[in-house]
This record gives C-alpha cells, structure tokens and sequence, in this order.
C-alpha cells in the first residue's frame, strides 16, 4: 500500500504540473505566438488606385480678360488649347500657398504632358511688387514653373471667373477637352483627387 506521505507527494506533483500547464498555455505577453505581419499592408511599393472626384459639367469657361502678355509659351488663348484637358490655377508668386502648390503641379506637368495635359498660369498679382513681369520670369525659374503664364496685371480675368465677394490664390479649374470646366479646388491640397481627375478627364473621348 502507498502510504499517507506518498500520497501526499504525489497530490503536490499533480497540483504543480496541473499549474505549469496553466502557464504554458496562458503564457506571458513577451512569450504569447507573435501574428505574421500582414505583408500587402506593410508594402510601400503596392500601387494606390486613384478615385476620380465627381466631375459635372459646369459648361464653358469664362473668356480670359485683360491678359497683356503670355510667358513660355506661343500660345495666346484657351480656345488654342481646345483638344487638351487644361488646368487653369490662379496665383501670385508671391503668395506661400500658390508655391506649396508647385510641386504638386510640375508633378501633373511631368506625368500627363505627353497625353494631352497642359496648365496654364495666370498670374494675378496680390501686391505691386508681384506685377513686374521681370520679376515674374525669375520667380518662375526659380520655382519650377514651366508651363504657359498668362499675365492677369488688372487682375480682370481672376476676378471675372471667380464671381462673388471674395477671389482666391491658388484656384485651380480643370477644363475638359471641349473647354468646360470639370473641376474646381481652392487653396492647397486634394492632390490625390486632382491627379485623379486629371487622369479620368484625359480617358474620356475626345
């Protein structure tokens, strides 16, 4: 027969292997089974697809008024452009949001040019300063403008196509292929949305 002690020492061996099961299973934070990351989630080169914003027809642009002079450029209206999907930004260059705008832009210049893209700048001056067109010429070399400038001194055309009590720098206005507009942003920003826009414009038929 086994005695009391024995059956004493082997209860406490069950009661300590019963508790060491419990913490191999529940285990400690540190040692739990760590998850596989999920690797698509973690991949920075997997390819963002774009969502075109909504793109209504808003009809024909505006004329372009009080324009005395383009820059880089032979072009001498929007109506030469018709064919294009065009953007149209208002800015000064002057003004820090136009600029922080810039790279945005030159980006869209680069990606589309070679599919019918164009941008067109016109360039309506906030203060004196801003209205040299020496000054203008320069400001676009060392910003990276490229693209036609349309030179908006009065500031006729920016007030013309912004209608109501305020005008804004920067505002872009995206024209399809036909002149109409398509688009319209104030200010920085939505630049995924405005690539995207672009993009779909540049698939509609002609």
């Amino acid at each position: 027969m086994i005695g009391r002690r024995a059956v004493a020492a082997i209860g406490i061996a069950v009661v300590a292997v019963v508790i060491g099961a419990a913490f191999v299973v529940g285990g400690d934070d540190g040692d739990a089974p760590v998850a596989e990351p999920d690797v698509a989630a973690l991949d920075d080169s997997a390819p963002t697809t774009l969502v075109a914003p909504d793109l209504p027809d808003r009809g024909l642009h505006p004329d372009l008024v009080g324009i005395t002079g383009w820059l880089q450029s032979n072009v001498t209206s929007l109506e030469e452009l018709e064919g294009k999907v065009v953007a149209v930004q208002f800015w000064t260059f002057g003004c820090s949001n136009c600029k922080a705008t810039l790279p945005h832009m030159s980006e869209l210049h680069q990606k589309y040019g070679a599919q019918g893209f164009e941008i067109v700048g016109v360039h309506a001056p906030e203060f004196s300063y801003e209205a040299d067109e020496a000054d203008i010429v320069a400001a676009a070399a060392e910003l990276g403008v490229t693209w036609p400038i349309a030179l908006d001194p009065t500031k006729r055309t920016f007030h013309s196509w912004q209608e109501g009590p305020t005008a804004h720098w920067p505002r872009i206005y995206l024209l399809d292929r036909h002149g109409h507009i398509r688009y319209d942003h104030i200010g920085e920003g939505r630049y995924d949305q405005i690539d995207a826009a672009v993009e779909a414009l540049l698939a509609e038929p002609a």
